[in-house]
């Protein structure tokens, strides 16, 4: 039997154009009249075997860029601006969880699901569910093609290592969504029944385990080192390596352990500390390497902290290393499809429209209520009565990430010449009815989110422009976070903050206050660390102002069990009046009738914990499933008679 294999090789070229680095490869992808090759024969080879390897990588959906405009943070985090309706984010707060699927989004404007599905370059085909199963296939036949191999044991090991490390990160982000559901370790023929049992989400986790355990074996910590990778030398940094496979090893069992998985496997409301441990010690073996020096991966300098999300006037670089590509803090990172891509939405969805500044239709904000986890310098939060907070200067020795993440009133918004419109629209009026204050083009809750632009990107500065080559690119997993969960497993594993990992020099409060000292902020204060409750509060907040708005907080919050607690279940905005405006320094300006209003309540249950398996899968048989849904009888999905 005869298979072209040439697609693969297109793939391949696209993920190492746009993902790699950019790269001529027309006369590869020239057809030779020879060029159709068996499928015995197209897996002997190592150029073809990770051409077909690489269309891994070009399932990995953008979840910042699925669309013109996107939501992916959907706890109490951010809100659109009214009028936006089709958003994920605006669903969730109606209690609508059927809305990440295609069937009910009209305009196709989610990125867990999408009705034309693609695995090639389009980021617009790309999306979660789909390309979950499609990967999934994808990575069990390559996995049963290996004894195939002819090439070198290093060749066989980086291509085994990428098929393990796939399958098992396809499973997770389905799992992490959706709870236990069957794993898929083979590539199903026609023939075969499609009717398997749905495992709880501990026993899908240590499948994944398992599977990303032989990857991390398999893979390199970095791929310009081995034979195989010089052939590609400068374009291997998207490649998945060591480090990644570790740190999804690490998540997928901390995960595991939390408390709701851990209540519906069967346990208790409360964290695993045995699968704690277990996540501690896979965190603790990267960064053992890390703190060791053994490896490319680091924490970027605060002064380059924007390079972990952005970059400008670089060319269209991605994002996720220093400017000199000496410190890389990006473990796992899907293809860049280009920095243009950037300009069309996303880049202006940050920035309040008001006076025409925006070409942009849609607002993501950041809630009041979260902005309140960004503490003081000094390390204690704003709740505290020691923290010196003052709610006249409620600006004033903050956390620095907050003055890197978040403009407040005062801030400068636009550095070039505003040529007709009042020069006070330079800066940011976001006072109670304020220039940059309203419902449906400016800011509904007193703030704006600069986390992922640049102060230059409007349409006066038009530093989302073609000159500057403005490219947004989000991890998945940055090394930070590593640092947070491993804190996390080890405080729960053990008991307490002094709580680490046999093969780890860091403590559980090491590694906090090592994110902590990166942003010059003050150490996890005694009084916190003296106890697992006052510790893990912290914690959590740490969680909540490091990873801000990167894609982590919804989850985490079903993770921990607080969805539906209050005051994780509200949205407000910031309400104040200007006293007297610092230009130099607004940090030190003064307010007054600072307080918070609330815009909604988020009426959730046990019910909302778990996304809604699609409909369009769960119904098409007659049989009773393990949770006593009536379901289908003939599926194409291994998951119809699931719900």
């Amino acid at each position: 039997m005869k298979q072209h294999f040439n697609k693969y090789i297109v793939a391949a070229c696209s993920v190492l154009a746009v993902g790699f680095g950019l790269t001529a490869c027309t006369d590869y992808l020239d057809k030779s009249p020879d060029s159709d090759i068996s499928d015995v024969d197209a897996y002997k080879d190592f150029k073809n075997f990770q051409g077909f390897t690489e269309e891994l990588y070009n399932c990995i959906p953008e979840f910042y860029k699925g669309y013109w405009t996107n939501s992916w943070n959907w706890g109490e985090d951010e809100i659109q601006n009214v009028g936006i309706n089709y958003h994920m984010v605006y669903k969730i707060d109606n209690g609508d969880f059927w809305g990440w699927q295609s069937s009910f989004d009209g305009w196709q404007s989610g990125w867990m699901d999408r009705n034309d599905f693609q695995p090639g370059g389009d980021r617009f085909r790309h999306s979660l569910w789909p390309a979950c199963w499609y990967g999934i296939r994808k990575a069990n036949m390559g996995i049963a093609n290996l004894d195939r191999f002819t090439g070198t044991k290093e060749e066989k090991d980086l291509l085994a290592g990428q098929l393990y490390f796939f399958r098992g990160w396809f499973h997770f982000e389905l799992m992490q969504f959706f709870g236990g559901l069957p794993y898929i370790d083979k590539a199903f023929s026609a023939d075969d029944k499609l009717n398997l049992p749905r495992p709880t989400y501990q026993e899908c986790a240590e499948k994944a385990a398992e599977d990303f355990r032989k990857a991390a074996d398999l893979l390199p910590m970095d791929w310009d080192q081995t034979v195989a990778g010089r052939n590609t030398l400068g374009k291997n940094q998207l490649r998945v390596t060591k480090a990644a496979a570790l740190g999804y090893l690490g998540k997928d069992l901390l995960f595991a352990a939390s408390p709701l998985m851990n209540r519906d496997s069967g346990g208790t409301a409360d964290y695993n500390k045995e699968l704690c441990k277990r996540a501690a010690e896979a965190f603790g073996e990267l960064l053992a390497a890390v703190e060791g020096g053994q490896t490319q991966f680091g924490l970027l300098p605060f002064k380059e902290y924007s390079q972990n999300f952005y970059t400008i006037d670089q060319n269209g670089k991605i994002a996720g290393q220093t400017k000199d590509n000496s410190i890389t803090e990006a473990i796992f990172r899907g293809p860049d499809y280009g920095w243009n891509n950037t300009n069309w939405g996303l880049s202006k969805q940050f920035f309040a429209c008001n006076a025409d500044l925006n070409d942009g239709g849609v607002l993501t904000l950041p809630t009041a209520n979260y902005v309140n986890y960004y503490g003081m310098a000094n390390g204690l939060p704003l709740t505290d009565a020691e923290s010196g907070f003052d709610n006249t200067h409620p600006w004033k020795d903050r956390d620095p990430r907050f003055y890197n993440d978040i403009k407040f009133d005062g801030c400068r918004l636009i550095k070039g010449d505003l040529g007709k419109q009042p020069a006070s629209l330079k800066t940011a009026d976001l006072q109670t009815g304020g220039a940059y204050r309203s419902e449906d083009k400016g800011s509904r809750t007193g703030y704006l989110l600069y986390k992922f632009i640049d102060v230059t990107c409007n349409k006066i500065d038009q530093g989302y422009g073609y000159s500057h080559h403005f490219n947004i690119h989000l991890p998945w997993m940055r090394l930070a976070d590593v640092y947070l969960m491993y804190a996390e497993a080890a405080a729960e594993a053990f008991g307490s903050a002094t709580g680490k990992a046999a093969n780890c020099p860091l403590t559980a409060l090491d590694a906090v206050n090592k994110i902590r000292k990166r942003a010059g902020v003050a150490d996890v204060a005694t009084k916190y660390a003296g106890s697992l409750e006052g510790f893990m509060g912290e914690l959590r907040r740490e969680r909540a102002v490091e990873l801000s708005y990167e894609g982590h907080r919804f989850n985490d919050l079903r993770r921990w069990l607080l969805l539906d607690k209050s005051p994780y279940n509200i949205k407000t905005s910031q309400e104040f009046t200007r006293v007297q405006l610092d230009e130099k320094d607004p940090k030190n300006s003064t307010v007054s009738g600072f307080r918070e209003k609330l815009i909604l309540k988020r009426n959730f249950a046990a019910r909302h914990y778990w996304l809604p398996l699609k409909k369009s899968d769960t119904q098409l048989y007659q049989t009773e499933s393990r949770l006593g849904i009536n379901v289908g009888n003939e599926c194409p999905s291994p998951f119809c008679h699931l719900r």
